[in-house]
């Protein structure tokens, strides 16, 4: 009895080593064994979703959306390209719509759409709080339209928009379709810093890369002003941070030696030190709270403005 449950214990151990080993190599059985599953009982196939997300995760579509002719361009039209990582992109807390229909609107890919969270150009299927500044902007009497261009990325570094770096091209395409659109951008509002943080990446290596993606603006034609954000604080393992955050650290020095070193580059919402633990609904990402602090606080930014682009 015993030499037999022995016998059956060194069989099922073998099985289990010779299992895991051809799982991880793709070597015999495992390959066969995975085509057979398939072939016998077929995956479940993925439930259908409103979204259309590209390779990257970029919202490229979503059948919710409300097109509309785009509105032309005047002196009274804000036209903001929004580039950045997660912060800028659709990971908000709070969802928001225009309030104004068709002068709140979303252009992408040549196109234009009614502003509604999430927006067509940037990561994840969350909120923002872009439209909620697009409102905010007509409510003060500032714009008669808004219109917004998000080319965010969740976890994008700042080396990835450069020259060089794989968002780079996406960023001039983005600039060619709207100005294919016939817009031209009046404000490029940065959101980004958190995952530089992490990285280690030095104040030298930052200011060095953002500078090359301002280049990269102007010589794809544009001309408005560049705010930078003062944003480094994302917290916890879980959001790929750190459990505490020093506010004087090597990327608030490089944004903010960049916001003071002409070039047409301005200070934008500092966000590490506006928002508060409450405001960020997982440590890190911005909810509803937040969200309304941060648009304010652009719109205090962008009314007195007076550096927009000279219509001709």
């Amino acid at each position: 009895m015993r030499k037999t449950l022995a016998v059956g214990l060194a069989a099922a151990v073998a099985m289990y080593l010779l299992g895991g080993m051809s799982a991880r190599h793709e070597i015999f059985p495992w390959p066969q064994l995975s085509q057979l599953r398939k072939m016998v009982g077929a995956e479940k196939a993925a439930a259908p979703s409103r979204y259309t997300l590209d390779s990257k995760e970029r919202l490229i579509g979503d059948e919710s959306k409300t097109p509309v002719t785009c509105p032309a361009q005047t002196d009274r039209t804000a036209v903001l390209l929004i580039l950045g990582q997660s912060n800028a992109a659709n990971e908000g807390g709070q969802r928001h719509r225009s309030e104004y229909g068709a002068r709140v609107v979303n252009a992408f890919d040549k196109q234009c759409f009614i502003a509604a969270s999430p927006l067509l150009g940037s990561t994840d299927t969350k909120g923002e709080y872009w439209t909620l500044l697009g409102n905010k902007l007509i409510a003060s009497g500032q714009d008669d339209i808004v219109i917004l261009a998000p080319l965010a990325y969740s976890g994008s570094e700042v080396a990835r928009w450069a020259a060089g770096g794989d968002l780079n091209p996406v960023l001039v395409d983005t600039i060619k379709q709207l100005q294919d659109s016939g817009y031209r951008a009046t404000s490029v509002l940065w959101v980004q810093g958190e995952k530089d943080l992490v990285m280690g990446t030095t104040a030298e290596a930052y200011q060095k890369q953002f500078m090359s993606m301002v280049d990269t603006l102007r010589q794809h034609g544009v001309a408005a002003p560049v705010y930078i954000s003062i944003a480094s604080k994302c917290l916890e393992p879980s959001n790929g941070g750190f459990k505490e955050h020093i506010p004087d650290n090597e990327i608030v020095r490089a944004q903010l030696a960049l916001s003071k070193s002409g070039h047409g580059i301005r200070e934008g919402v500092n966000s590490d030190a506006l928002l508060d633990g409450d405001d960020r609904y997982d440590d890190c990402h911005f909810g509803g709270t937040g969200a309304e602090k941060v648009s304010q606080a652009w719109l205090n930014l962008l009314r007195g403005d007076h550096g927009r682009v000279t219509l001709r």
